[in-house]
């Protein structure tokens, strides 16, 4: 009887976990779009219609540039599994969207982690962080890449001034922490965590799995930053290609370096692009409709998707 009870009730409690990460999700995206201060719907509404985003054509290749960056994403994770066991695309998707949902109303986005690592038995869970850690190790790197060539470029052609000491203060702050975090789990030896066996995991990782992961990461990459792109064409942006790459790549950059709550990426993005663009003079109603879009198509839409996901989930209450 008392173990039926205590089934019962982890059900019970899974469910308000699920209902609460779905209603939360859709919560935060319903008043970043319509109670946003600094956003107003109806005007973006217009600029949209005036555009003619809605046209078969525009609507196409969106929808083409935001499948094939979640496909990316997906087959990248798909890969990375690969290393400890077997799993489909699908079952890929649905891990990949679900935490997509459950990461939006975290901090940093940190619930992907534990989100992914559900899905899978106690004893696959850590190297599922680890593989996950991973993955979004290459994604930042390419950002850090591109985006330092970007915007060393954008800040020397524009004769921008930067006052590096405030930037230099939060990585010495950030150094400390994470040094204080490593000798302290180190030194307590804590058992669910040891630099050793983090060491060791990420060196059983084959090259050929870590070039896989980074050219995936190249290409989604590639294909984020042409869809910003294509969005300004459709906002009839005069902008040269060279430069809008430049841009975009100095946006990315700046916005993955600030840690910042994920549901306000969307507000991060749109002030760091209208600040990148006006020395391009280009209106900023028109970056802020780009970049909402942007988190429209790639984040919005993905995470209804999610949404589901999370609700069909299963966990393992025998546990």
């Amino acid at each position: 009887m008392h173990h039926s009870l205590s089934y019962k009730s982890k059900q019970f409690f899974w469910l308000i976990i699920k209902l609460s990460i779905v209603i939360g999700c859709l919560y935060f995206i319903y008043t970043k779009l319509l109670e946003n201060k600094q956003f107003n719907f109806a005007v973006f509404y217009n600029k949209l219609i005036e555009n003619n985003l809605f046209s078969f054509k525009n609507m196409f290749f969106l929808g083409v540039f935001s499948v094939l960056n979640w496909g990316i994403e997906i087959t990248k994770w798909k890969s990375l599994v690969q290393f400890i066991k077997n799993i489909s695309f699908f079952n890929a998707a649905k891990q990949s969207l679900a935490s997509l949902t459950t990461s939006l109303i975290t901090p940093n986005r940190i619930g992907e982690y534990g989100a992914k690592a559900m899905y899978f038995d106690k004893k696959y869970r850590k190297q599922i962080l680890g593989l996950n850690l991973i993955g979004n190790f290459y994604q930042m790197l390419m950002t850090l890449i591109f985006g330092s060539m970007g915007f060393g470029y954008f800040v020397l052609n524009h004769k921008i001034e930067i006052d590096f000491y405030p930037i230099l203060k939060i990585l010495l702050l950030a150094i400390i922490i994470v040094s204080v975090l490593f000798f302290a789990l180190n030194y307590f030896n804590l058992k669910w965590f040891s630099l050793e066996k983090a060491k060791n995991f990420i060196k059983k990782i084959p090259k050929k799995l870590n070039l896989k992961t980074a050219i995936l990461s190249l290409l989604r990459y590639v294909v984020f930053s042409h869809q910003f792109y294509f969005l300004l064409l459709i906002f009839k942006v005069d902008i040269s290609y060279v430069d809008a790459i430049l841009a975009i790549t100095s946006v990315y950059l700046i916005a993955s370096i600030i840690p910042m709550l994920s549901l306000f990426d969307v507000v991060l993005k749109g002030s760091v692009a209208i600040w990148v663009f006006s020395f391009f003079n280009i209106a900023p109603l028109t970056i802020l409709s780009v970049t909402t879009l942007m988190w429209i198509l790639n984040f919005v839409f993905p995470a209804i998707i999610g949404s589901y996901f999370v609700l069909t989930f299963k966990p393992n209450l025998a546990e």
